[in-house]
């Protein structure tokens, strides 16, 4: 009652409605004002022209038990402490260590979970004028710095991260758009670095470092136009989805540096990039207020979420939240009743069970398994929003086979009885010669798609993607990567002259279209491709960028506005999730039941109040 009364006043009551706890099926989440991380002084920081405020996270692996450990900048501030969540409230007074520099300031930073010991850890950080720090805030040593004279790159630092599965590799994202690989062991030399070519493809080139002895950076990638914003590997480390201001995801096969699939922003910079827990689908966030999922698999939007009145910060899946949902192939016939007790109820599996479910869900053919993701994101609105990926979405798109047969269908990938299979009709297909590859769709329901029952797919396509499921793939084994990556190089092809001259209605959907508050006037004008030199409103209506109107619109379970300023971190974690805002407030909010006592008696009585 108060809480609407507040809303109905609006205006004055605004800064009262930050919510410090929201409810979803699994239960109540709530904040834990005392688990507060900040400046040992709480005082809120003034963020104007500062970089974003980040937070990562690493386990020492104590005797105590409490082996987490928490790192975050802000400001021209760094500070390292030790993480105790939900069990106790936070001692500021005691960082283990701290640190201000000038004339600079941290961007990003990366722990190496590989090495991490109670006596020792290795921290990348990231800085605005293109420097790189290798520091153990333990031991409190500052081992290395690159690129020190900024010979190799002038620009701020956008990314840092180890490579998956290395002690001594890690990758740096810039806001030039270049990326280099460098090795902790080798020197960045006294001379600017000599690049020969190693692979050039669509909008992106490699280059290694040439010179006599080994030295950083061990490769150079530019890719897209403007600054590459955020990168992320894969759960396999084989692969790396990249988001840049020009709009555009890039997924390389990291090893092979070859380009496995592209999407187009709707409209705007891409700015955030997460994989889920089975590296199956990618969702990425950015300027267009949308997050828009991914398939790596098909190479292709499969749904947008639109929940966000600003630009995207921060998306991620949440690995402790998934229905895991197992069947008999046997009992295919079966009820629906045969198959609800099966399910793995929200909440209830930890990330150790569910990472097995969805390995295993990616090695097996003959049992089908369907899951259910739950992925976060956060903005510059100050909002939280939480969503997920469901069956109605994920199982058009999981037989995926272009001829549409029931028996093609079922042969794919068995879905459990009762499950809903909807596939597309040729009415409403994104590219003008694709008709053909389709028949009317299988027990096709409007009601499942919230914004339409037909699905856009590429002719080109067909062969591989449908030899792919027939296989009963699904894992990331060197024959079905072949061949996926040949389909996300091929799909340029399909792109072809006549299928563009079918979208001369585009600019009027783009000024027309049913979102009215997101305009098309931001940074169109850098989205081109480079050998087609492709307007960016041609794009619209293609695999790259479907309309609106041809793939599912998600709406939030939960949408809260839980900040007084943008907020820039999010992170899922066993017993509770992590925000951070630009004030320099990094927030523990508690999963249902994991409410410790210490606080439990501050937050009960309160349902909306300010943060502390």
């Amino acid at each position: 009652m108060l809480i609407s009364k507040m809303a109905a006043e609006g205006g004055g009551k605004e800064m009262n409605e930050i919510k410090t706890q929201f409810t979803t099926r699994e239960g109540v989440y709530k904040l834990l004002t005392h688990s507060e991380y900040s400046r040992p002084n709480r005082v809120p920081f003034n963020s104007q022209g500062s970089n974003p405020v980040k937070v990562s996270f690493v386990n020492v692996n104590d005797q105590s038990g409490n082996g987490d450990r928490i790192c975050f900048n802000v400001g021209r501030e760094l500070y390292f402490y030790i993480y105790k969540g939900v069990r106790k409230a936070a001692d500021l007074s005691k960082p283990i260590d701290k640190r201000i520099y000038k004339g600079t300031q941290p961007t990003c930073h990366d722990f190496n979970h590989l090495t991490a010991t109670a006596e020792s850890v290795s921290l990348l950080v990231g800085f605005s004028a293109g420097q790189v720090q290798l520091i153990d805030p333990i031991k409190k040593e500052t081992s290395k710095l690159f690129n020190e004279e900024r010979l190799i790159d002038k620009s701020r630092v956008t990314c840092v991260k180890w490579v998956t599965g290395s002690e001594s590799l890690f990758l740096v994202s810039h806001a030039s758009g270049n990326m280099y690989l460098y090795n902790v062991e080798h020197t960045c030399g006294t001379t600017a670095p000599h690049y020969q070519l190693l692979k050039q493809g669509e909008n992106y080139s490699v280059h290694t470092c040439k010179s006599k002895s080994t030295r950083n950076p061990l490769l150079k990638w530019t890719v897209g136009e403007g600054a590459l914003n955020e990168f992320a590997f894969s759960p396999d480390g084989k692969f790396l989805a990249c988001v840049s201001q020009d709009g555009f995801l890039r997924v390389f096969n990291f090893d092979a540096v070859e380009l496995h699939g592209t999407m187009k922003s709707y409209f705007g910079g891409l700015l955030c990039v997460c994989w889920s827990p089975d590296g199956k689908y990618i969702v990425a966030g950015g300027e267009d207020d949308l997050v828009t999922v991914w398939s790596f698999l098909d190479c292709r939007v499969i749904a947008r979420g639109h929940g966000h009145k600003s630009w995207v910060s921060v998306v991620a899946f949440d690995h402790y939240t998934t229905s895991v949902e197992e069947s008999d192939p046997m009992e295919f016939s079966g009820s629906d009743e045969d198959f609800q007790d099966q399910i793995i109820h929200f909440g209830r599996d930890r990330a150790n069970s569910t990472q097995s479910r969805l390995s295993k869900r990616n090695s097996t053919d003959s049992r089908p398994v369907s899951v259910t993701y739950r992925f976060g994101s956060v903005g510059q609105d100050t909002q939280l929003c939480l969503w997920d990926l469901t069956e109605d979405i994920l199982f058009p798109h999981l037989p995926l086979s272009r001829t549409r047969t029931h028996t093609n269908v079922m042969n794919a990938t068995s879905p459990p009885a009762g499950a809903t299979i909807i596939t597309n009709t040729s009415s409403n297909t994104t590219n003008g010669n694709n008709s053909g590859a389709n028949t009317p769709g299988i027990n096709s329901l409007s009601t499942a798609l919230p914004r339409s029952n037909s699905l856009p797919h590429s002719a080109g396509t067909t062969t591989a993607n449908s030899s792919n499921k027939a296989s009963g793939g699904g894992g990331i084994s060197s024959g079905i990567m072949d061949s996926a990556i040949a389909t996300g190089v091929s799909k340029f092809a399909t792109l072809s002259l006549h299928d563009r001259k079918e979208r001369h209605h585009e600019k009027d959907h783009k000024r027309n279209h049913s979102m009215g508050h997101i305009s098309s006037k931001s940074s169109d004008k850098l989205n081109l491709l480079t050998k087609t030199k492709t307007d960016p409103a041609k794009t619209l209506g293609t695999l790259l960028c479907p309309r609106m109107e041809d793939i599912p619109l998600l709406e939030p379970l939960i949408c809260k506005k839980i900040a007084h300023e943008r907020l820039t971190v999010l992170i899922f974690l066993e017993d509770c999730l992590v925000t951070a805002c630009q004030e320099g407030f990094i927030c523990t909010w508690a999963r249902p039941g994991k409410v410790g006592l210490l606080s439990s008696q501050n937050q009960a009585s309160s349902p909306s109040g300010t943060v502390v």
